[in-house]
């Protein structure tokens, strides 16, 4: 089965499980086809965290994509001339918000360890719709349309305009031949084609050109090198839950998840107002945890098992009270150091996918450009990503203790990425979701776990249900998605909804039935859960 936010992309990563190709096979054919057909959310100049299952050995392990910055980084990089931030669509659409791609560089290396197919014969479905050309879809329309920076830049501008000097529309055919001769350069030479070479000089080159040029060189693409390791499991009721290491906030997401194990929101539902609540507030606990403590481990240490000690989570847990009240403070788990207030701004732009090959084998993916469009910048035919702009604008606070998640040469930023697999307590698969959202993903991921695995719901149902970010004194939800009574009842509570929480959800998900595989793609975008 495959699930992912685009048919065509669905319809790649099928094609390689029919041919005998394993779930990391397919996950490089669904991101160069996403690359192309869904290039506001990822593609080859971007980054990914991934979590991999191996139905054989029963073992999790996550694999690290994400982007580092340049040797030439520096903390105060996104602040003018008087110290004070820059405005967001001046830095997201500058070289200096570039970091070193990974993705591809993650992918090759997954794809050597659990590929069963030749890496040269993954790209053939994004090469031919980059020639022959793919059909806009809806929301790329939406997006080419919108009046984000990034979509107006010279680059942007000059793609997505058609010969009569309009831009593309849905249902119009866009080619992209400069994709096509890069996911072919990929295809024979692998990561190196994009970190060496032709593309790495016009990488170094669009993110040396003003306004802000960044200090990108060959050599910081050359030394990028992708990480793997256990993945950070941690038990839910019955259930083991995995997820990559920092820099992804998923350990947070098991936090969120502890804290919630000492409530009784099993026993209620999607249709209770007490339910939401308790939601909300183990949401509140978890962001100000993860915000203040999670940065690149390589910089500052992550207290990933002081934030998982069972004492704790059972403090935290205590802390959710009767009603919304003021924000919580973030906790003082073992191991944490003293660190400032965080000040990262995270758009989204980002996209998730599932696949489950013939073995049972599992990949949960989030993968991303940053922003939507990343910089608006484009070499080869995609556009590079904003990552660094994920970093704290403000690296130090104003007694002088620095931020977890500020600048540092070679360091990676912070991630709310948090691709998830789940299995029982033998280590069989449950089930893998994910979703990409900027910092709402965290709460996304929280919503479609305590629906499949407390209220039971299907895979779809529990995506379809409303999402709800509560992050310090901000609620933000889809409040015409709520059981009757419920808005109002949380009201009364102190929780009340204002903006829907920035860019939408893009569940994708599979879980594992007697009957089968059930997979569900979230209503919120175009993708589809397909198996055979």
């Amino acid at each position: 089965m495959v699930s992912a936010a685009n048919p065509l992309a669905v319809e790649a990563g099928l094609d390689v499980l029919r041919k005998g190709g394993s779930a990391v096979d397919a996950a490089v054919a669904v991101q160069a086809v996403l690359g192309l057909v869904e290039p506001q959310s990822s593609g080859l100049g971007g980054g990914a965290f991934m979590t991999y299952y191996d139905a054989q050995t029963r073992k999790v392990v996550a694999y690290n994509g994400r982007e580092t910055a340049p040797a030439g980084a520096t903390p105060n990089m996104f602040l003018d001339e008087s110290g004070k931030p820059l405005p967001f669509p001046v830095a997201v659409t500058s070289g200096k918000a570039t970091g070193v791609p990974g993705a591809i560089a993650m992918l090759s290396m997954a794809q050597t360890e659990h590929g069963k197919l030749a890496w040269k014969d993954l790209f053939g479905d994004a090469e031919r719709l980059a020639d022959q050309g793919f059909v806009v879809s809806p929301r790329l329309a939406g997006m080419i349309s919108s009046n984000f920076p990034q979509a107006g830049t010279p680059d942007a501008t000059a793609y997505f305009t058609k010969p009569d000097g309009q831009r593309y529309q849905a249902g119009d055919l866009l080619k992209n031949p400069a994709y096509a001769a890069s996911v072919r350069k990929i295809a024979a030479e692998g990561p190196k084609a994009l970190l060496e070479g032709t593309l790495a000089q016009e990488i170094v080159a669009k993110t040396g050109q003003g306004p802000l040029p960044g200090t990108m060189t060959l050599a910081d693409l050359k030394a990028y090198r992708p990480k793997v390791g256990d993945a950070v499991c941690g038990p839910y009721r019955v259930y083991v839950v995995c997820v990559p290491n920092a820099p992804s906030s998923g350990a947070a997401l098991l936090l969120g998840l502890g804290i919630l194990e000492h409530t009784d929101i099993a026993q209620r539902g999607p249709t209770d107002p007490q339910a939401w609540f308790l939601f909300a507030q183990a949401s509140r606990l978890m962001y100000v945890d993860r915000d203040r403590y999670f940065g690149d481990p390589d910089f500052t240490p992550v207290p990933i098992e002081g934030l998982l000690d069972p004492d704790y989570v059972a403090g935290r847990a205590k802390l959710i009270g009767d009603v919304a009240g003021p924000a919580p403070a973030p906790g003082t788990p073992r191991g944490a150091g003293a660190l400032a207030p965080d000040a990262t701004k995270e758009p989204g732009g980002t996209t998730h996918f599932v696949i489950v090959d013939a073995e049972g084998d599992v990949v949960s993916m989030t993968t991303t450009v940053e922003s939507i469009f990343g910089t608006g910048r484009m070499v080869g035919g995609f556009f590079l990503n904003n990552q660094l702009t994920d970093f704290s604008w403000s690296p130090t606070n104003a007694d002088g203790t620095k931020a977890a998640n500020a600048v540092a040469p070679g360091k990676r930023p912070r991630s709310s990425m948090a691709p998830t697999i789940v299995l029982d307590r033998e280590g069989r698969l449950v089930a893998a979701v994910g979703s990409p959202g900027g910092n709402s993903i965290l709460a996304y991921n929280l919503k479609a776990l305590v629906a499949i695995l407390d209220w039971k719901m299907s895979v779809q149902d529990a995506f379809n249900l409303p999402n709800l970010i509560a992050r310090g004194d901000s609620f933000a939800s889809e409040p015409a998605r709520f059981a009757p009574g419920v808005v109002e009842a949380l009201a009364a509570k102190g929780i009340e909804f204002k903006g829907s929480g920035g860019e939408g959800s893009g569940l994708h998900g599979v879980k594992v039935t007697p009957q089968g595989l059930q997979g569900g793609a979230d209503d919120r975008r175009e993708g589809v859960a397909k198996g055979f």
